[in-house]
């Protein structure tokens, strides 16, 4: 769930879950972003684009899996981003890259290699004083290079995870009905649903490994990425793409932890 601002969250789930509950939810918010091509006078973030060449620094390699380069998809810049995560953003990393398997052959030939294994994708830090543009390799494939503008907002997560207990929620003291949430708040979920978002919370974190706890902390979402036309990206049956870290890696600012993650509609 997205809004533009933090007053805005909190009207919105006081009004529909009461004082107390409302609150309580608009507590679990995420401030994260809405990319965008640049359009009414927004500019480009930084250095954030979707596709083209790589900005890595020298001597750095190109990411490969089982013998075939990875595909560039999108630069952040998390210098132009840090203002607005504060906090949120526990390393200052500079450009990160994002590579996902997406070879320019024919399917038969990649189709033994599992495109959901972390090796399938990589996160790639580099310093924006030292990056320089690196063309991808062949058989890579290669999308147009797009500035992004990046724009502030902020998140609640699925309603669906609070009620499987994904979310940490007082249901016994704020709740009453176990249904509530997903009676008053389920026409919200998904309305980033098609669009490509860095941070905060993604589309649908139930269908995700967002929420997920384990011996490393919650699972910090990166970047979600949708089916493109414009871009010449896509996977499946209109599916989006998301990559994300455990938080601890994300503290340590190791990168080699991300996972890729694709849902079909």
């Amino acid at each position: 769930m997205e809004f533009d601002g933090q007053a805005e969250l909190l009207q919105e789930s006081v009004e529909r879950l009461g004082e107390r509950a409302g609150r309580q939810f608009a507590a679990l918010a995420r401030r994260g972003f809405r990319l965008t091509p640049p359009a009414d006078g927004a500019g480009a973030t930084g250095h954030c684009r979707f596709g083209g060449p790589a900005l890595l620094e020298p001597g750095t390699s190109w990411p490969r899996f089982g013998g075939f380069p990875l595909s560039l998809h999108a630069v952040l810049d998390t210098g132009a981003l840090a203002a607005w995560l504060g906090t949120d953003l526990p390393t200052r990393p500079g450009l990160l890259n994002f590579f996902f398997l997406d070879p320019d052959v024919p399917y038969d030939e990649h189709r033994h290699l599992d495109d959901s294994a972390p090796e399938a994708c990589r996160v790639v830090p580099a310093d924006p004083a030292r990056a320089a543009e690196t063309a991808a390799p062949a058989p890579a494939r290669t999308y147009p290079a797009v500035p992004v503008h990046a724009d502030p907002v902020v998140m609640l997560p699925d309603s669906f995870d609070v009620d499987d207990d994904d979310v940490p929620y007082d249901r016994d003291e704020h709740w009453g009905a176990t249904s509530l949430i997903l009676d008053a708040m389920y026409d919200l979920d998904g309305n980033t649903s098609g669009g490509h978002r860095a941070f905060g919370w993604p589309d649908t974190s139930y269908a995700s490994k967002v929420t997920r706890r384990d011996a490393d902390g919650p699972v910090v979402h990166l970047l979600q990425l949708a089916a493109d036309a414009h871009l010449g990206w896509g996977w499946g049956d209109n599916g989006t793409m998301y990559f994300t870290i455990p938080m601890k890696a994300f503290a340590e600012g190791d990168f080699s932890r991300v996972e890729p993650e694709m849902r079909c509609c």
